[in-house]
């Protein structure tokens, strides 16, 4: 995949002779000045990369013998998951849903149910007492509020939680899948003219 410019981002195989292929375009950690190298950070997979993906693995495929019925080749989507320590790095600062090998409620001081394994919360990057790099997800029990709904300013927020992990204490790791209908919105150091 590096060779066409892509990262493989993970390849399943199904029953019934389905290999589904997973691609993302390749991304470039932020600069010392605090921007990325170039836009690639932000531009996404189109249909036209996986169509180009797709002519290559099957050309790739049939020389090499492999044995499969469909190919498909497709983006990570809303909820892509988070496998390595650079996909930790790229989507710091986004809201991700993990799930732990075993539960940590007694390490986290009792804020946490003691058999709760699942989290959804803001990722983000901390240094341990040894120096070491570490993550934590940092999130609030606060329900959601609903559309439409009135909150009352005199209303005190839930306190903030937060819970550090290493990567090889989670089973899984993925993207939160947000969906804003309303478009895009500017990010917020972003001038917007009238």
């Amino acid at each position: 995949m590096a060779g066409l410019g892509y990262d493989l981002v993970e390849i399943e195989r199904s029953a019934g002779g389905l290999l589904r292929v997973t691609i993302d375009l390749p991304w470039t950690a932020p600069s010392s000045e605090g921007g990325t190298s170039d836009a690639v950070a932000e531009a996404s997979v189109t249909v036209e990369d996986c169509e180009k993906v797709t002519r290559q693995l099957q050309f790739a495929l049939e020389v090499d013998g492999a044995d499969y019925k469909r190919l498909e080749v497709s983006s990570p989507g809303i909820d892509r998951p988070l496998r390595h320590e650079q996909d930790f790095e790229r989507f710091a600062g986004q809201v991700v849903d993990i799930t732990l090998k075993a539960p940590m409620g007694a390490a986290a001081g009792g804020q946490v149910a003691a058999n709760r394994k699942k989290f959804r919360g803001t990722l983000e990057r901390v240094a341990a007492a040894d120096g070491t790099p570490g993550w934590q997800i940092v999130w609030s029990e606060e329900p959601a509020a609903k559309p439409g709904q009135k909150i009352s300013k005199k209303r005190v927020p839930a306190p903030l939680q937060a819970l550090g992990f290493a990567l090889d204490e989670l089973r899984d790791a993925r993207l939160a899948p947000i969906v804003d209908f309303n478009g895009r919105r500017p990010k917020p150091d972003t001038q917007v003219s009238d």
